[in-house]
This record gives C-alpha cells, structure tokens and sequence, in this order.
C-alpha cells in the first residue's frame, strides 16, 4: 500500500506503525513526536493509514509540544511512583515555559528532587515503552478505585463513555486526554527545579530545544495563583468533579454569587492600592479575553466610591497612519507592536494633562486606517486619575515621560486553575480561546474557525509584548471564574462540534472539546451579575447598553 508523509509518497506493508514509516524520511525529518491526519493527532505506534496525507508533529508545533509535555509529566510521575509511592503529586499550571506542580505527604526540596530527577534520567535511559490499553469504563473505574485515584474515578461518573484510554509506564497506569510519544527515550530534555510550596518541571527551550528552558522566577504570578488556590479551598471546588456535582446538587447559583464577591472585593482591594500609591496613571494590560475592558470600568467606579473622578484615555486614539507603518518580513504589518503606536505623542500630552493643561488628542478612524483631520480636546483635573488600558501598559517605553511613583501598574490575565483531576490541567490559554470563540461569535459575526485563524498571531504578540513586561506589574487580578465553563459550554461546543476535520483548525477545535466533555452545562446565566466579567464574553453587560 501507499501512503503520503511529510508530503512523500511512501511504500508501506499493511501492519507497519507510522513509527516504522519513520525510516524512509530524511534524517532531518525523523525527529516526530506524532502524527497529523486531516486535523486530528495520531500516536507513533499506530498503525499507518492508506492513501493518508500525514504530516509529522514535532516541538516546533503546537500539538507536539503538548505530546512532549503530556509525556515528560507521565516519566516525572513513573519517577516519583517508583522512588516514592505514598507520595500524590498534583499537577497545578503553567509557570514560564515550565509546569507548577505540588505534592502531598512529601517535602519537594533538596534531596528528594534530585532524587526524581535522577529517577527520571534513568527512565529515559531505559528507553521503556509507553503502552496505551483501551479498557471498559468499568475496568478503569476499579482500576482507579484500586489505587485510590479519587478524583479519576468521580470524573469518570461524569464521561458517558464505553472506553477509556489509559498510559503505562513500568506497570503505573495512568490516564491523560490525548496522545503519547512511544517510550520513555523521547524525552530527554527537561529539568525539575523546586520552586515555592512545589517544583517546576521545566521543557525545552524554544531557543534550543536540546535543552532545558532556564529557570525564571514569577513572584507575583506565584502569589496570584495561590491566592486562586485558596480561593478554590474556600469555595470547595478544586476540579471539575467538584464543579459538576454543585451543578448536579444545584448549588451553582450560590457558587456564582461568591464567585462574584470574591472578584469585587478583589477589584475594591486593588482601588485602595491604587490610591494609597499616590499615583495619577493607571495602567491595566493583560492578555486577549482577559476582560481588560469591564475590569476597567469597575475599576473606575471603585475608585469613583473613594470620590475620585478618572477618566480614561484611549490608546486607539494614538495609533500611527496605516500607511507609516513598519513592514514585516512577509510585507505584512504587525499591528501588535508597540511602534504602531505614537508613543512620541503621548509622553508629551501625558506630562500635560497631570499639570491641568489641554491636549488635542487625535481620533483615529478604523475604517480609513488614518486619523481624522480634527481631534478632540481633553483637559483632567488636579487628582483625576488617567486610566489607560492596553496591550502595552506595563511597558516603561509607552509612558517614559511620567516618573514611575506617578503610575500604577495592574496585570490582569483569566488564570484558570480548575483541573480535570490532579493530572490533566485545563490550560489558561485554552479557557481564553474558548472566551474569545463565544465572544468574536456573539458579538462580531466572526465564526471560531476565523477566531482561531488569528490565535497564533495574538499568541505571539502576547509572548512578545505583555509577558515580558508582567513580572513589573503593582498588582495582579486574576479574572477566571471557577463558574464560567459550564456557562461558556453552551455557546461554544455546538459550534466547535461542528468543525469539520478537513478545517485546518480541526485540531484546535478538539482540543477543546476533549475538555469540555468532562463538564456539565448549566442554565444558569441569569444568576451572571450584569457587571461581571463573564458578561463581555456572553453579552448582557451593563457597561455597554445605551443610556436611556
């Protein structure tokens, strides 16, 4: 039979894996970690597929750095089972280009991460194979009832399914929702740091992918997440099971009202900052769908509470004719950039509007992609704060000319910290993509497929521009909502169901839909205040109805 991979017509013997077909590439081509075929991810050990257009995965793609990373956290674990059995590690979230993680029952420091550590080197040594069974529900929930894996096994009540899939290394079994490298000798680049109340297992650098990512301390990212983990032991609700039997027990209503609390007294706690910081500019940045916009104007009625007047100033407004702009490579322009702004300017109308003087501030128009020949005049008076709010917020270069004890700075990123079970996290990027999909649907008559078709660029104009910057921030909010998916399911998985696997962004779609498999949907959005920030993703927020 034939088959096609890489774009190479390929002879192959019915029975030979994709792992086999491998050999017949160039030497350059051989580095996969799986397969792509019409959108959705193959294991290396399947059997190849004739007449398949297939295209090999690797770490310079999305989904193979998923696979690496899915399969370095199973060898981290096989690790800590074989050294220290009595030990339950919970995998938590992201931390750089690297995965927080804790234990219970043992101390992560020192010795015992060396330990695991050198256990993991031994593993890849042994090139040990990664075997996937497909076993009844039934046997997977004895399975996990077995070895006390209480949060698989209440999931599992949740997944009406005849099959489960389940990993194993070395007789530890485990379930993970997508595709693993063949053995243990796929991944031999990593590094385990302790880090806080846990340990980082750190992936290869982008840069150079024969090593480990260096090691980069987030103090403030720290703090926000274990703020949101207390926040989730308050509320009982640490994963998805726990989500889905308030739903079951009707208990979601209140949950949202806590929810919700919690998030005012937050936005209140980060006003009185604010104010006790002396500052005059206030700047918010964030990723995309973070909810920068409704966290702004709470924030300014909060301040307003203290008496304060702010006002806000439009970085739209200060964007460079279309035509002046720098070309990328491609001949494309990167809107994302801080240089498409007039940052020139502002640091000279910023310095004006603190000392009461007016400014002419331009108006740009969308639809030409220049300004309009007459602007609008601003004015801010003694003790008004400015609020400010975009993708370049924190960086010093956008406001040089406002000393720094003058302005406050506010991170603000949907950090979803609400797992499946202890290993399989539920990733922030992938909870923002869902918000934005609802929201461009809703609201901007862009279909998920066009939302996803932008997702790499607004990735990357994230990494260039807003991570870097982050660590500078005063304060951080965290604007997920342990709530929000059960509401958001109900928009978006129609819609993601119905991507068809020959849409380049098929994979995408599954991603999120493997997800949301796991979670209940809920009717319960009119318990969504009307000032959340949910509601700038699903509509019905109070800040943008017109004014009777």
């Amino acid at each position: 039979m034939y088959t096609k991979l890489n774009g190479r017509e390929i002879r192959a013997r019915r029975g030979d894996t994709w792992l086999r077909l491998l050999e017949k590439l160039p030497e350059g081509e051989r580095n996969a970690l799986g397969i792509s075929i019409a959108g959705k991810t193959h294991s290396l050990t399947d059997k190849a597929e004739e007449y398949a257009y297939a295209t090999t995965l690797t770490l310079k793609d999305e989904e193979g750095r998923r696979i690496y990373e899915r399969s370095v956290q199973f060898l981290l674990l096989t690790a800590v089972q074989r050294i220290y059995p009595w030990a339950r590690i919970r995998i938590q979230h992201s931390l750089g280009r690297g995965v927080y993680m804790e234990a219970e029952n043992l101390e992560l420091a020192g010795e015992n991460i060396a330990a695991i550590r050198g256990e993991m080197d031994k593993l890849v040594e042994q090139d040990l194979p990664i075997r996937r069974y497909e076993v009844s529900t039934r046997d997977a929930a004895n399975y996990f009832l077995r070895t006390n894996q209480t949060d698989r096994l209440r999931i599992l009540g949740y997944r009406k399914v005849e099959h489960f899939t389940l990993y194993e290394i070395d007789g530890l079994q485990d379930y993970f929702y997508g595709v693993m490298v063949p053995s243990t000798g796929y991944t031999p680049v990593y590094d385990v740091v302790p880090y806080a109340r846990g340990m980082v297992l750190l992936m290869p650098s982008e840069e150079d992918p024969a090593r480990a990512s260096r090691f980069r301390d987030y103090p403030k990212l720290t703090q926000v997440y274990a703020e949101t983990a207390q926040w989730h032991g308050i509320l009982h609700c640490r994963n998805v099971a726990d989500l889905n039997d308030m739903i079951r027990d009707h208990r979601l209503r209140e949950f949202i009202r806590v929810n919700e609390a919690l998030h005012e007294k937050k936005i209140q706690w980060i006003a009185d900052q604010a104010i006790d910081s002396g500052a005059r500019v206030l700047l918010i940045s964030g990723p995309s769908s973070s909810g920068k916009t409704t966290f702004a104007h709470r924030l300014s009625i909060a301040l307003r509470v203290h008496g304060l007047r702010p006002v806000k100033l439009s970085l739209d407004d200060y964007y460079r004719n279309r035509d002046e702009l720098p070309l990328e490579e491609d001949g494309t322009v990167d809107l994302e950039r801080l240089d498409t702004l007039d940052t020139r300017l502002l640091c000279e109308h910023l310095p004006k509007l603190l000392r009461g003087e007016e400014v002419e501030v331009p108006t740009f128009d969308f639809k030409t992609g220049r300004r309009t020949e007459q602007g609008h005049i601003m004015r801010v008076e003694e003790g008004q704060p400015i609020i400010i709010e975009g993708i370049h917020g924190l960086n010093e270069a956008l406001t040089a000319s406002v000393p720094r004890n003058l302005k406050f700075k506010i991170y603000i990123s949907a950090l979803t910290m609400l797992n499946l079970d202890d290993h399989n996290r539920i990733r922030a990027t992938d909870a923002r993509l869902l918000r934005r999909s609802v929201r461009d649907n809703l609201f901007r008559g862009s279909p998920p497929e066009e939302t996803m078709g932008m997702w790499a660029s607004v990735r990357r104009g994230e990494v260039n521009y807003i991570y870097p910057f982050e660590e500078d921030a005063d304060v951080m909010f965290n604007s997920a909502l342990s709530y929000e998916l059960p509401i958001m399911k109900k928009y978006a998985y129609p819609h993601l169901l119905a991507i068809q696997p020959e849409s380049p962004y098929y994979t995408m779609a599954r991603r999120l839909v493997k997800f949301l498999n796991y979670i209940q949907t809920a009717d319960v959005e009119d318990e969504v205040p009307v000032n959340s920030i949910l509601r700038e993703f699903i509509g019905g927020c109070c800040f943008y109805r017109e004014e009777d």
